[in-house]
């Protein structure tokens, strides 16, 4: 029992080691792309210190005047209130404003209670005059407690295995934010860059929240098998229903901001490989898992009963884990849904817009490689177990 701890201590050690190189060699190339782009940002730069406004952050000590109005250039009655803002981040810090909302005709206007932290726009008109506007709420806080929350029950029954899986989570983002985003933003390839950065990601989290062990080993086989499906077919079924990528505003925002440098069509194609690398830890984890504790309740299991066996319990997995993506992604998309909801136009051409297209093609994409990745990983699992 000894050794074989030591051979996992060794080998987990050699792991880390080719991951810190790889990981060395990858911020050395992303340092040659940025120092391509060093021009456009000292451009960019320049560009923002011409703009005079500034983001503030401040406390609603007092509603100074609360009341219906119907502000100029508006038909109907809506609330109008002056408040006294503490602000307590910014240039402003420790200074007391007075700022109006409702002034101007808006729809949903939201009604501001004392203790409020709200984000404000200050800025300067061409007479010098300070400009307030309440832009949105201070949502840290509430993001911070849910963050503490889900850390808590992770690690309180996950144990050791929530650890390391938070760890994992951890190194997860980290790749996203410092190699696969910053890559994409300097003109790389977005599908390149996911998968690259898939590469990293898969044994890295997979071997942290389960072990460096053959059912770890045979998970990370069959999810970058999966993967490799997904790319292809994603690519297939984006050219095939000739989607653009341009279905959300954001992809029009980066168009503009960085015109011609970010592939909007790879991007979609970067967003649906993310998207099920997550959900196929679950799925190849499992059957890996499913075949390995057949295999030790009956040794005599041969391989083709022992892949059925297996499936049996697959098939279970698939049509909860097809359902779970469905009602992930319909919860994601909700507003576009209700397009079909006493709509004038019929159900052939609003399903025919790519704004709904582009999430189809995201949903049967990610279904298909999960219910893939159930044989594949079954059958990787069977020959490893039966060649022990």
């Amino acid at each position: 029992m000894i050794g074989k701890k030591s051979m996992l201590f060794v080998l987990l050690f050699c792991f880390f080691i080719i991951i810190a190189f790889v990981t060395r060699c990858i911020v050395y190339a992303q340092e040659e792309v940025w120092s391509d782009e060093t021009e456009y940002n000292k451009q960019l730069t320049a560009e923002k210190q011409d703009y005079k406004g500034e983001t503030l952050e401040g406390r609603v000590v007092e509603i100074l005047t609360e009341k219906q109005i119907i502000p100029p250039g508006g038909k109907e009655p809506q609330l109008y209130q002056k408040l006294e803002i503490l602000i307590t981040q910014g240039s402003l810090k420790d200074k007391k404003i007075i700022v109006e909302n409702g002034n101007l005709p808006m729809s949903n206007l939201p009604k501001y209670q004392v203790g409020d932290e709200l984000v404000i726009s200050y800025s300067q008109d061409f007479e010098g005059n300070d400009t307030f506007y309440i832009t949105d709420y201070v949502r840290r806080s509430a993001l911070f407690w849910l963050f503490l929350l889900f850390v808590i029950m992770t690690v309180t029954i996950g144990r050791w295995q929530g650890v390391t899986s938070l760890l994992g989570m951890g190194i997860s983002f980290l790749v996203i934010f410092r190699f696969i985003l910053p890559k994409i933003y300097a003109g790389g390839d977005p599908v390149q860059n996911a998968i690259l950065g898939s590469l990293i990601i898969i044994p890295v989290t997979f071997f942290l929240s389960h072990g460096v062990n053959k059912k770890t080993g045979i998970a990370v086989i069959g999810t970058l098998v999966s993967l490799i499906i997904t790319g292809i077919l994603a690519n297939f079924f984006v050219e095939f229903s000739k989607l653009t990528g341009f279905a959300s505003e954001e992809a029009g925002f980066l168009q503009t901001y960085r015109p011609g440098l970010i592939s909007i069509k790879g991007l979609l194609l970067a967003g649906i490989i993310i998207g099920v690398l997550g959900v196929l830890d679950d799925i190849t984890v499992s059957q890996s898992a499913v075949v390995q504790q057949l295999k030790e309740a009956n040794v005599k299991l041969k391989v083709g009963e022992l892949y059925q066996r297996a499936m049996v319990v697959g098939r279970d997995h698939i049509a909860s884990m097809v359902n779970t993506l469905i009602l992930v992604y319909t919860g994601a998309a909700l507003p576009l849904l209700l397009l079909f909801i006493d709509n004038p136009h019929p159900f052939s051409e609003v399903i025919n817009y790519e704004i709904i297209a582009d999430e189809i093609v995201r949903t049967l994409v990610g279904s298909i490689s999960l219910i893939l990745a159930v044989p594949i990983t079954t059958f990787i699992a069977v020959l490893a177990i039966e060649k022990k």
